[in-house]
């Protein structure tokens, strides 16, 4: 490229989006030589890497029907700031990482006044999951999307969405893969992964106190840690201080990075945290309560499964309880069974290291990198 410096536009609108975007501009600067200037909304992260946000990122990272419909008014609002700025400041391109609710409908009104404006999404909405036809219309205003997800290149194909690169999961590069050897005298872990909001966590709380209640009663030797978000284990520890069991809360990164590692299962709202227990050898349960509006419009999902590794294995390897058919009766017994050598423990350790081979990236190559890559492809094809 003959444009220098190099000026990007990077919008994001959750903490996980802004990871994502200070790993990719470290990368940039380093294929830059550090000629390079940053506009855009991000938080923390992004601007220890130089990025000055055009608003604070909480305002907009909300997620769910009812949230997002409480905050409608700033959201739409911001919207229009956002691509206001964006066109005022003329970026050779426009990367968009997660929050589609928000990144999306920015990118949609720049792609209007900025037509040959190269626009890149980094993390594919799970179009996969719901909502399929959203694909296509991604084609009107992004040119190439940086997929985190093995499958998600094929998959947006599939739907006649824009083309994708897999760069590769960051937390593929993070986690620990160590097996747990169990002897049947050694002492058992199990992980409590409520989730990481308030709604998901106050729905998911019962469910977690009624299956160690019943699992405690089938077996003596099991302890339990539950990882939370540091802004919520105040409320996480008043709202289980009164039960029958003990629940050892850790909050910071090094505390959580220790409780994974002398986990021997775990029962996780499903989510990402999935991904990340598949990662680290750790057979789970996973189950999620749906809030009261979701529950009105289940069948928009249109994938057979919900949980991240059974998608990328391609069968259906960690057991799913939903809507209504969570029973901590059955939960509790399921987990009993990946508490020790078992089939089923078998199962999942042989699906999670297909699941790595599948992820796996040459070697020396991380995501960040191969993002930093694709962009600058990018770029200088649509300056040749």
């Amino acid at each position: 490229m003959s444009k220098t410096p190099l000026r990007l536009f990077i919008v994001t609108g959750e903490e996980s989006g802004d990871q994502l975007g200070a790993s990719m501009m470290k990368a940039l600067k380093k294929r830059c030589k550090g000629d390079l200037i940053v506009m855009g909304v991000g938080g923390k992260a992004m601007a220890e890497e130089g990025l000055i946000s055009l608003f604070n990122m909480d305002e907009i990272a909300v997620m769910g029907i009812t949230a997002v419909a409480a905050r409608l008014p700033t959201i739409l609002k911001r919207i229009n700031e956002t691509s206001k700025a964006i066109i005022e400041a003329q970026p050779d391109a426009l990367i968009i990482i997660d929050s589609p609710d928000f990144t999306h409908r920015v990118a949609h009104k720049v792609r209007a006044e900025m037509p040959n404006l190269p626009v890149v999404n980094y993390v594919c909405p799970s179009v996969w999951a719901w909502r399929p036809g959203r694909a296509r219309k991604m084609k009107a205003y992004v040119d190439h999307v940086l997929a985190i997800l093995p499958f998600e290149p094929q998959a947006l194909k599939d739907l006649d969405g824009p083309p994708a690169t897999y760069i590769g999961h960051p937390l593929a590069h993070t986690m620990s893969d160590k097996v747990a050897k169990l002897t049947a005298n050694d002492h058992r872990t199990l992980l409590l992964l409520p989730g990481s909001r308030k709604g998901e966590i106050k729905r998911h709380l019962p469910i977690l106190e009624q299956t160690i209640e019943k699992l405690s009663a089938l077996r003596e030797d099991v302890s339990f840690i539950m990882p939370v978000v540091p802004h919520l284990k105040d409320d996480i520890k008043n709202s289980i201080e009164n039960w029958a069991y003990p629940v050892e809360l850790v909050s910071s990164a090094e505390q959580k990075k220790q409780a994974f590692n002398k986990a021997t299962a775990a029962l996780a709202a499903s989510g990402t945290v999935c991904l990340e227990l598949a990662l680290s050898n750790i057979p789970m349960i996973a189950i999620y309560r749906l809030d009261p509006v979701a529950k009105l419009a289940p069948y928009v999902v249109k994938t057979w499964s919900a949980n991240l590794p059974n998608l990328i294995v391609d069968y259906p390897a960690v057991p799913e309880m939903y809507d209504p058919f969570i029973k901590p009766y059955t939960i509790s017994r399921a987990l009993n069974r990946l508490l020790d050598k078992t089939p089923e423990r078998q199962v999942q350790l042989d699906a999670f290291k297909t699941l790595r081979e599948k992820m796996a990236l040459d070697e020396g190559v991380t995501a960040d990198k191969k993002a930093a890559d694709v962009v600058m492809k990018l770029l200088s094809d649509a300056n040749s």
